[in-house]
């Protein structure tokens, strides 16, 4: 007896080292170019009308989700550029853009990790005046 329960505690020590870290279960992720997976990150704004772009190609409206193929580690692929860019422009025209940019790693230049979210914060619209 002593002999099967020290044979069933060796193998829940070697099934628990060989199981992936998977988080919740669910649905495989979804396989990119080049062994990456897919991560869909929201990106939202303060400002309503906020256009977003990503790499300079506008992407829509926020809020949105963005697919980043990246790393299985979680961090950003180089697809051939050192970085990952996206854009917010506001639809007031008193605000500048504003520019989210990630490393994708290159050289000796650490790869950025992907945020679970993408978020530009504008200043609030000026009070009106007072009419005298």
């Amino acid at each position: 007896m002593k002999h099967l329960s020290l044979a069933a505690l060796c193998m829940a020590v070697f099934a628990a080292g060989c199981s992936t870290p998977s988080g919740p279960p669910g649905p495989a992720p979804e396989k990119g170019p080049q062994g990456t997976i897919a991560y869909n990150v929201p990106v939202d704004a303060s400002e309503p009308g906020t256009k977003i772009e990503a790499n300079y190609q506008p992407i829509g409206i926020a809020p949105l989700r963005i697919k980043i193929f990246g790393d299985k580690d979680g961090t950003f692929h180089n697809f051939g550029s050192d970085e990952f860019v996206v854009r917010a422009y506001p639809a007031r025209t008193n605000e500048f853009p504003q520019t989210k940019i990630f490393k994708t790693g290159a050289f000796s230049i650490k790869d950025d990790k992907i945020p679970e979210k993408i978020y530009f914060q504008f200043s609030p619209p000026a009070p009106p005046a007072e009419k005298k």
